[in-house]
């Protein structure tokens, strides 16, 4: 019989935050932000409000207790090629929000530059609706993408169990939720038609080489 080798996973990390007033603080602060800037910034966003990506300058602690957070979710995820250097690299974050009202999305897009990308649901916006009419969805492209498809659409690829990978799954947010991916993965958001705003924080982590200095004696 064949063996099968799978190779080149693709981590994708799913976690909670714990603290209902952080969370509470983070939306606080981001409305208050898009209060003062209302025109923010358009990049992947088809309609909403994105900030700039210096929260971490306007969120306050809970802000920096987020993005805490995202680097220990990577720090736990990512492993240096050579075990002896493990703390040869930190990261240096980057963090913005992002408000969305009925009919609002996100294109698919990457994060070049940075390593590992984080999105942390403030509020989910379907007020305790499980409705799928609504939306609202993260969705991910399978990397290996186009080539597979130009070859044949119809056929896919079975992952470790047995099953037929798709080639973009979604994943409905739901309010606390923090996921984390490779920077290169494409993602996009669906059309949001919650009854409620969609509030969710974004985070990209650059690896830097960590510095030291060497004292003469």
């Amino acid at each position: 019989m064949s063996e099968t080798r799978h190779l080149f996973a693709t981590p994708f990390v799913i976690d909670r935050l714990q603290s209902a007033e952080g969370i509470a603080v983070l939306r606080e602060a981001i409305l208050a932000e898009q209060a003062r800037d209302t025109a923010g910034v358009q990049i992947s966003n088809l309609g909403g409000w994105h900030s700039a990506t210096t929260m971490l300058d306007w969120g306050g602690e809970a802000a920096r207790a987020l993005a805490h957070k995202a680097m220990t979710m990577a720090d736990e995820a990512t492993g240096h090629a050579d075990p002896e250097k493990s703390g040869e690299y930190s990261w240096v974050p980057e963090m913005w929000a992002n408000v969305s009202g009925s009919g609002h999305a996100n294109q698919y897009h990457t994060h070049p530059g940075s390593f590992w990308s984080a999105v942390a649901y403030i509020d989910d916006g379907y007020e305790g609706s499980a409705d799928a009419a609504l939306g609202g969805e993260l969705q991910l492209s399978d990397p290996r993408m186009p080539m597979v498809r130009m070859t044949a659409p119809d056929l896919r690829l079975k992952d470790q169990a047995g099953t037929r990978q798709k080639s973009e799954p979604i994943m409905r947010p739901a309010t606390g939720l923090i996921v984390m991916f490779p920077s290169w993965l494409q993602h996009a958001v669906r059309p949001f038609y919650g009854p409620g705003t969609r509030i969710s924080v974004a985070i990209n982590l650059v690896p830097a080489r960590t510095m030291t200095k060497e004292i003469e004696a």
